[in-house]
């Protein structure tokens, strides 16, 4: 089964910046799609960044200019590069990944870390 690691969660200051690692047990080519999730308490999990086999990428309005999404396919992992944080941040943060291009529908999840923003 395909299995992901996240890694890189923490407390971090406004303004401050974090990467979060995301490592899948087979090849990042296998998948049509990848990205980050985040869920604060009482709020729907919502799509922060996402990024395509073919290198396209996207982002929540709230996180673009901020936040970055790449990967290195040799180390079968992606990242989520953060910065200039915001309390509204805080939230926890889960990668996935599909054979799908559709992130929004079915996938693998993992599972999950904690990203705190507050002084």
């Amino acid at each position: 089964q395909v299995q992901l690691v996240e890694s890189g969660g923490g407390l971090v200051q406004p303004g401050g910046s974090l990467t979060l690692s995301c490592l899948a047990s087979g090849s990042l080519f296998s998948f049509a799609a990848m990205g980050w999730y985040r869920q604060a308490p009482g709020k729907q999990r919502e799509l922060v960044a996402g990024i395509r086999s073919g290198g396209s990428t996207n982002y929540a309005d709230s996180v673009k200019g901020r936040f970055t999404i790449s990967r290195e396919n040799a180390k079968n992992t992606m990242y989520l590069h953060m910065s200039s944080l915001k309390p509204e941040d805080t939230a926890v943060y889960y990668c996935k990944v599909s054979y799908y291009r559709n992130l929004d529908t079915t996938g693998f999840w993992g599972q999950g870390t904690q990203v705190t923003v507050s002084s």
